[in-house]
């Protein structure tokens, strides 16, 4: 976190239902899915716990302008990767290992099991591991966990919903996009 301690933060509107956006000085910290009112209320309230930082709704912040920039540009289909500063303060151990290891080797438009991504971190048979680091994930979308599907093809669990994972999957192509 940066020298000020400041968390800045604001809910954007997205293809998949509005998301809050967190950064520190050192980047990118958070997204969350389905930022209702309740919803925000919770997660600015978790920032503030795990942050020692009392959040600042900065829906003009400097810090945010660019994730902000640059998840517009996912969903309109116009950008296939993200370049923003990443704040990892939110996980550590095993589950940034997967996390890191998903955010630079599974590119858009490709999926990976979670089996599969164990053996990546070293740690073949972890799949379970790997599920409770998805699970985890606090930047997701951005951290693109929604690639990471059971081996047997099914799409696995999501966080944010598995309606919101196929509509994550079909934007990026490895889905048919739904017909109605």
């Amino acid at each position: 976190m940066d020298s000020n301690g400041v968390v800045e933060w604001a809910v954007v509107g997205s293809d998949i239902g509005p998301l809050l956006l967190a950064a520190t000085g050192s980047g990118l910290v958070s997204v969350v899915f389905h930022a209702r009112p309740e919803v925000r209320e919770k997660a600015v309230g978790q920032l503030r716990v795990r942050l020692g930082a009392e959040p600042v709704e900065s829906p003009g912040s400097a810090r945010l302008a660019e994730p902000i920039r640059q998840l517009a540009a996912y969903f309109a289909g116009s950008s296939r990767e993200f370049s923003l500063g990443l704040d990892w303060s939110l996980t550590s151990g095993f589950n940034r290992q997967v996390l890191r290891e998903l955010a630079s080797g599974v590119p858009y438009g490709t999926v990976v099991g979670y089996g599969d991504l164990a053996g990546r971190v070293g740690q073949p048979g972890a799949a379970q591991a790997v599920g409770v680091a998805m699970a985890s994930n606090p930047l997701p979308v951005v951290v693109p966990c929604h690639r990471v599907v059971e081996s047997d093809g099914g799409l696995g669990g999501f966080g944010g919903g598995l309606e919101t994972k196929r509509q994550l999957l079909a934007l990026e192509g490895v889905l048919p996009q739904p017909l109605f």
